[in-house]
């Protein structure tokens, strides 16, 4: 299947998935707060499609609501990872000398930190915060996009385009914004693509454990954390929806990151036979 295919489908399954996010708790006259232990752990029916959860809520409209969640954790963290990546990776390789080298064992030390037991400690200090989550993901995975930047910015610092826009009198402020930046802009568009799926995972990761989201807010780790009981006692459902749509969205994401990746980076030049 050719590049544009795969991204056609990846984009259509992560349409429908923020169509069914957004639009069914708007659409529905359910609300997946209250809860009804009358109707808790029903199968999935023609009345609950999804099945209700251990507090009788109707889970088809509880993981729209979890989806919507968990994006907006995954967006923001996104963003700040490739914000954070960009500024370090760019200023580091305009600086150079001694505080390249110092930054970069920075890096070193930061990527050799454990991101989940680091993530932890982050969250910990503002429990039940959407922003503790955002702050405790997006600081743990900034370095891979300063590597890459640090790595473009070197290979276009010495560029004659770059040494004519100096002589000619230009500051590296206008280099930055004019030259540097939209030439690494690609490269930050496939970061935030490809970092989209580990920050789903991540959140859903700490929620499940404990440490992220509270139970009462809804996300799709937090409903996986809710279905360990109930899976004992046969309620199936409440692990296997929760866990497809999870899956379904990060491995539509993950396609699409690819298929952009190898659309956007340009090919190797073809070596000319001697």
């Amino acid at each position: 299947m050719g590049e544009r295919r795969r991204l056609a489908l990846a984009v259509a399954v992560l349409v429908t998935v923020a169509a069914y996010a957004l639009l069914v708790p708007w659409v529905s006259d359910v609300d997946d707060r209250i809860t009804d232990f009358a109707l808790a752990r029903q199968a999935p029916s023609g009345l609950h499609w999804f099945g209700t959860d251990a507090a009788g809520r109707d889970l088809f409209v509880r993981i729209a609501a979890a989806i919507r969640v968990s994006l907006l954790v995954a967006v923001g963290s996104a963003l700040l990872a490739t914000v954070l990546g960009l500024l370090v990776g760019t200023l580091s390789a305009l600086a150079g000398g001694w505080l390249d080298r110092v930054v970069m064992r920075v890096a070193d030390t930061a990527n050799a930190l454990p991101h989940l037991l680091l993530g932890i400690v982050i969250v910990a200090l503002f429990r039940g915060s959407v922003v503790a989550v955002v702050l405790s993901i997006g600081l743990t995975h900034w370095v891979q996009v300063a590597r890459i930047v640090r790595a473009e910015v070197l290979g276009l610092r010495d560029r004659e385009y770059i040494a004519a826009a100096r002589l000619a009198g230009a500051g590296w402020g206008h280099v930055l914004a004019r030259h540097l930046l939209p030439a690494v802009a690609p490269q930050a568009l496939i970061a935030v693509v490809l970092l989209l799926p580990h920050a789903v995972w991540h959140e859903s990761t700490l929620s499940f454990l404990g440490f992220g989201l509270p139970p009462h807010e809804p996300s799709l780790g937090t409903l996986l954390a809710e279905a360990r009981s109930s899976l004992l006692l046969g309620g199936w459902w409440t692990l296997v929806f929760p866990a497809a749509v999870l899956v379904l969205a990060t491995l539509a994401v993950a396609v699409a990151g690819s298929a952009l990746r190898t659309m956007l980076t340009p090919p190797k030049p073809s070596k000319v036979p001697r």
